[in-house]
Formats: structure tokens, C-alpha cells, sequence
């Protein structure tokens, strides 16, 4: 479980595919010790630690995670957000993420506006999409790349849905949203609370 508070960035440094899994090794961004067999959400997918050498470790993503994120890009020198697993006796600060990405969307406009910035994401809103509780309501909560965001001006045209959220000069310097730009893949996880009602209205 995760608040979506990134708390750093990790840099990719090597890549490896065994079948239909990857395994990505990364640059421990942490001033303490990973250990395995710990959850650590990168770009908001929540992967689990299964190799640790010096101050390298490794996670895997098996083909289910590369179909529904962007993990399947990363290259070798890229930058993930991430975020270790909460603390129960610590503050809630965005909202409840599982690590569980929904599927990925595409970036299409990218903006400053008086020292923030404003990004819009396109993403699969087909009816059946709709009713696993894949959409954004204004004001609500969404996970991009693992960052708890707030929803504004979301929108639906067909089968596409939309949704922009407006970064804090902090937010853009600190995590790998200051190398987005329009046609960049992101990882969308939508609100946990919105899919459970969206499923309990089909079931009764």
C-alpha cells in the first residue's frame, strides 16, 4: 500500500529479459539498505525487490505488468519515481494506491502557467473500461507515474477519456514529471473507492 508521495527518483541501469518477464536493475536512491522481498512502487507499479549487489538491486515485471504500464519502454538510463511501502503509524498525505496500474495513458499537451505546469492525458475510456471504474471525476484523486494527483477537467469523447492535472514547481523538479512531454507514456491508477462502487453497481 502507498500514499503516492514520491519520495525519489531511481535511475535504470541495466535491463534483462528472461521469457516474457524483465527484470530491471536500478540505482538504490536510498541512504539505507533495500532488502528483498520488499515492495517498492516504481512509477507507481509496485514491485517486489528479488536481488540486492552493493547499492544496485533488482525487481521484476512479469508480462501482465509490461501489457498495463510503461515499464515495457524503460531503457537504460531512464528515471522511475518511486516510493517505499507506507508505515502504518504515519500520516496518509495523497491518497490510498495500491501499486496496481489500470493501464497506461499518453501525454498530448504539456504547459507553465505562472510557475506550475499543467499536463492533459488521453487515455482508453470505452463503455466496459467505464464500468471497471476506469475514469476520473473533477476533484477527485488519480495516481500518474505514482504521484497522488488531483483531477481536473476530466472529459470523455467515444471511446477516449481525459484528464489534466496542474504540478507544484516541487512535484516537477523531484520527480520524473519534468521529462514528460507530449507523447510520453504514463501509468495511470485510478481511485480504488471509485472501482469498487463501479463493480458494485454491476453486480446488484
Amino acid at each position: 500500500m502507498f500514499s503516492g508521495i514520491v519520495e525519489t527518483m531511481a535511475q535504470v541501469v541495466k535491463i534483462e529479459t528472461e521469457q516474457t518477464n524483465k527484470h530491471f536493475t536500478l540505482r538504490n536512491p536510498y541512504s539505507e539498505p533495500l532488502s528483498i522481498d520488499q515492495s517498492i512502487a516504481h512509477n507507481g507499479v509496485c514491485l517486489t525487490v528479488v536481488k540486492i549487489e552493493g547499492d544496485l538491486y533488482t525487481v521484476t515485471a512479469m508480462q501482465e505488468t509490461l501489457n498495463r504500464s510503461n515499464l515495457g519502454a524503460l531503457k537504460e538510463g531512464d528515471w522511475v519515481n518511486v516510493e517505499r511501502s507506507m508505515l502504518l503509524n504515519e500520516r496518509l498525505d495523497g491518497h490510498i494506491v495500491q501499486g496496481h496500474v489500470d493501464q497506461p495513458a499518453r501525454c498530448i499537451e504539456v504547459k507553465e502557467t505562472d510557475g506550475s505546469w499543467y499536463y492533459r492525458f488521453e487515455y482508453d475510456s470505452r463503455k466496459e473500461m467505464i464500468q471497471r471504474g476506469y475514469f476520473c471525476v473533477d476533484k477527485g484523486s488519480v495516481c500518474i507515474n505514482g504521484v497522488s494527483l488531483t483531477v481536473c477537467e476530466p472529459d470523455v469523447q467515444g471511446d477516449k477519456g481525459y484528464v489534466s492535472v496542474c504540478i507544484i514547481p516541487y512535484t516537477h523538479e523531484y520527480t520524473n514529471f519534468k521529462y514528460i512531454e507530449v507523447g510520453t507514456i504514463v501509468n495511470l491508477e485510478f481511485d480504488i473507492l471509485g472501482k469498487y462502487i463501479a463493480r458494485m453497481q454491476q453486480l446488484l
